[in-house]
């Protein structure tokens, strides 16, 4: 229902070209930077700019001095505890993607903690292994280490698989480290924006299901290879159903009780979140039950299967990374710091828009950076956060990372005292808990109907990246997936959806007239829009729309509208035409008679010239000899630009000869709408000329349109095509097409 009187208004003011408006409207004189006043200001120092950088690098510093420990402390310890208990379990399990021995997760949840509590600007993200990423990890330990001793793996003798393939994990995570420090010194935060939701949505899931088949091996007991490169998940999955037979039925039944059991109150955690203070630790609760069945029963012995075994006491010294690694990996290092940032980043910025502070993607890069570096430097693994043990230090009641010290801290107790406690832990039981976890990444593909009904491309780039990812490696699809979405992105702006625009009734509203009912539409005038930057790669596709809108191809009528006037004045100087008062007379054979000589097709489109013509033609009316030229009904075109927010010099070009194409056939052009910085950038282009004028640019709709309607009061008119007496040729200097004195009406033989 319409409002009262006071939701509308008017507004009196004048007629704004973009010429009148900067005359009655001085703009502030702003200086604009060069690049050289930026590099002395980025390099200038001073007291309050060193401070600032030093709470910029440390941002501990910032909310440690301001932690309120009263309200805070308790909280923090409680919500540490339950995420410590968490990244533990998740530290053993998560070290089975990454395929090195199950203690070496503890590292990873250890080590980078530590890092990033002084480093890092959010409070809430819980940093340690993440089962994406260490899946990418696994890829490339296999894919340099196999399982069979091949020339891949031949570095040293002495060393065992395992222990190469910690080195191996260790030094791709290394470079991951490099990578993202070195991203994060360049001020490059801003690359996460690349990674749309839909991409990671579609990457996740597809990491879900390599994640998924890389257990099964644990969960049915077998012993099955590791395969890398493209198709591997094909090979893998032949290789489980080649020896389903030979499936262990303790770790079977086992894994089943486990996913049912964690599955069922993980349901019950999030039904009744509300009434429960913490959520039911059930994963801890299943291994302690788990390690203590084993113990009874030697479960190792008794049924064969396969436990974590000994769990290294303590920490190992230090090492360097492998050079060799470094140059086999590199593309597969730069993959996993690009996900693994984009993951932190995003959960991060959820936590950091709820509870109401700042984090900056740039400090974000160096804290994981430097805490991959660190963690790797003692064996350990990349890192990034898990959603799900992210949310347990939130929902637990965690303020700032002191919770995730307290984490570090229960991980640091586990590695040096109790670490042999899980020594008996089946690998199936592991290996359970990570595909009961998997429930969230794999309930995405219910986003599918949703895209494909609101958007197609992005379901395109969903589809894509996940198919790419599952059949490719994750690597492979992860780039597969970026090209396609730049490729929508390409194809959004070089094909956007154009329009002509008209008048809403009553207001100073357009809108495209195939929406609405009530529109008015003045004959002889057409408002073209176009949503989209005018670049080189649409520029072409603006022409066609714009020639689609009008009706008529300008350069067409132009070229016979000159190739006409040649006839003509060849037929004047033959005798075969003459002027009278009455207008162009034919006295000879006519056109007919005539050879169609186009000579220099450049000459064709040029502007028409009347100099050895003493009159000038209505080209709308019918012409004597037989004549013919099309008839146009347009006088006037409107160029919305309110959504091109570039031009480049490519399309500077081609904008520039389709308005002169327009103009040269008497149809006058508006553009409205115009960006500052787009009609700054005309300027310097030297796009103005004779002509093509910097008047033709107007504030909005309303006001080319009040304009238009001033210079040719009757186009609100039907301009049907006139009678021959109504038509006129008036003498070269102007005027309009209407009966005026002096003026000269054509007549031919045939009207």
């Amino acid at each position: 229902m319409r409002g009262p009187a006071v939701d509308q208004y008017v507004v009196v003011r004048p007629l704004y070209s973009e010429d009148s408006f900067k005359e009655d409207n001085a703009k502030v004189h702003r200086y604009h930077k060069s690049t050289l006043d930026h590099v002395k200001l980025y390099f200038s120092c001073s007291k309050q700019k060193a401070k600032n950088a030093a709470l910029t690098l440390f941002p501990i510093a910032s909310w440690l001095r301001a932690y309120q420990v009263k309200e805070w402390l308790f909280g923090d310890i409680v919500s540490g505890v339950s995420t410590g208990l968490v990244a533990v379990l998740q530290g053993l399990a998560f070290a089975l993607l990454a395929s090195v021995p199950p203690g070496y997760g503890l590292y990873s949840a250890f080590f980078p903690v530590l890092i990033y509590f002084f480093l890092g600007t959010s409070r809430h993200i819980s940093v340690g292994p993440f089962p994406v990423l260490s899946l990418m990890v696994g890829s490339v330990v296999t894919k340099l280490v196999p399982d069979a001793t091949g020339p891949s793996a031949n570095s040293t003798e002495e060393m065992s698989i395992e222990e190469k393939r910690v080195i191996v994990a260790a030094s791709v995570s290394f470079l991951v480290g490099i990578f993202q420090l070195g991203l994060g010194l360049l001020q490059v935060g801003f690359i996460v924006i690349y990674l749309s939701e839909t991409l990671i949505s579609g990457f996740t899931t597809a990491a879900a299901i390599h994640i998924l088949v890389s257990q099964l091996k644990f969960i049915l007991g077998l012993q099955v290879p590791g395969f890398s490169g493209p198709f591997a998940i094909i090979s893998t999955l032949e290789s489980i159903f080649t020896q389903i037979t030979d499936s262990n039925v303790a770790d079977i039944v086992t894994s089943i009780i486990v996913i049912v059991a964690v599955f069922i109150v993980k349901e019950i955690n999030d039904r009744y979140k509300a009434q429960l203070p913490v959520p039911i630790p059930i994963e801890v609760i299943m291994t302690i039950i788990a390690c203590g069945v084993s113990y009874a029963f030697d479960f190792k012995t008794l049924y064969e299967v396969n436990v974590i075994g000994e769990i290294t006491k303590g920490y190992q010294m230090p090492v360097a990374p492998s050079l060799e690694v470094f140059q086999s990996s590199a593309m597969d290092a730069f993959s996993m710091a690009i996900v693994g940032f984009a993951v932190a980043f995003s959960v991060a910025k959820v936590y950091s828009v709820k509870h109401d502070y700042v984090i900056d993607g740039n400090q974000e890069l160096i804290a994981f950076g430097v805490s991959n570096i660190f963690c790797s430097s003692f064996k350990g693994f990349a890192v990034s956060t898990a959603l799900s043990r992210s949310a347990v230090q939130e929902s637990t009641g965690g303020k700032t990372q002191i919770a995730g010290l307290i984490s570090a801290l229960l991980a640091m107790i586990t590695t040096v005292a109790i670490g042999f406690l899980l020594e008996p832990l089946q690998k199936s039981v592991l290996g359970a808990l990570v595909v009961v976890n998997l429930k969230g990444m794999l309930m995405q593909m219910r986003e599918i109907p949703y895209l494909w009904r609101k958007d197609r491309p992005d379901c395109v780039v969903w589809l894509v990246t996940f198919i790419a990812s599952v059949f490719l490696g994750l690597d492979l699809g992860l780039a597969v997936g970026l090209g396609i979405e730049l490729v929508t992105v390409v194809f959004r702006t070089q094909f956007p959806r154009c329009s002509v625009l008209a008048n809403i009734k009553g207001t100073d509203v357009y809108r495209d007239r195939k929406d609405y009912v009530s529109i008015y539409e003045p004959e002889g005038v057409k408002i073209f829009r176009c949503p989209s930057p005018i670049f080189f790669a649409n520029i072409e596709f603006f022409r066609e729309k714009l020639i689609a809108a009008v009706g008529f191809n300008p350069l067409r009528v132009l070229r016979k509208r000159n190739k006409a006037l040649r006839k003509i004045k060849k037929l004047l100087k033959k005798g075969e035409l003459q002027i009278t008062s009455k207008g162009l007379f034919c006295v000879g054979p006519g056109a007919g008679d005539v050879s169609e000589d186009e000579g220099n097709i450049e000459e064709l489109d040029q502007p028409i010239n009347f100099e050895d013509l003493p009159v000038q033609i209505n080209w709308n009316a019918e012409l004597p000899a037989t004549i013919q030229v099309p008839k146009i009904d347009l006088h006037s075109i409107i160029l919305d630009f309110g959504a091109v927010s570039f031009v480049d010099i490519s399309a500077l070009k081609g904008l520039k000869a389709s308005l002169k194409e327009l103009i040269r056939i008497d149809v006058e052009v508006y553009i409205v709408g115009c960006d500052c910085n787009v009609l700054e950038k005309l300027e310097q282009c030297s796009f103005f000329d004779d002509e093509i004028k910097s008047s033709i640019f107007y504030l909005t709709h309303h006001d080319a349109m009040l304009h238009i309607l001033q210079k040719h009061p009757d186009c609100h008119e039907e301009l049907k095509p006139a009678k021959v007496d109504d038509h006129t040729v008036q003498h070269a200097g102007g005027g309009s097409l209407r009966n005026r004195e002096n003026a000269v009406p054509i007549s031919g033989t045939k009207f």
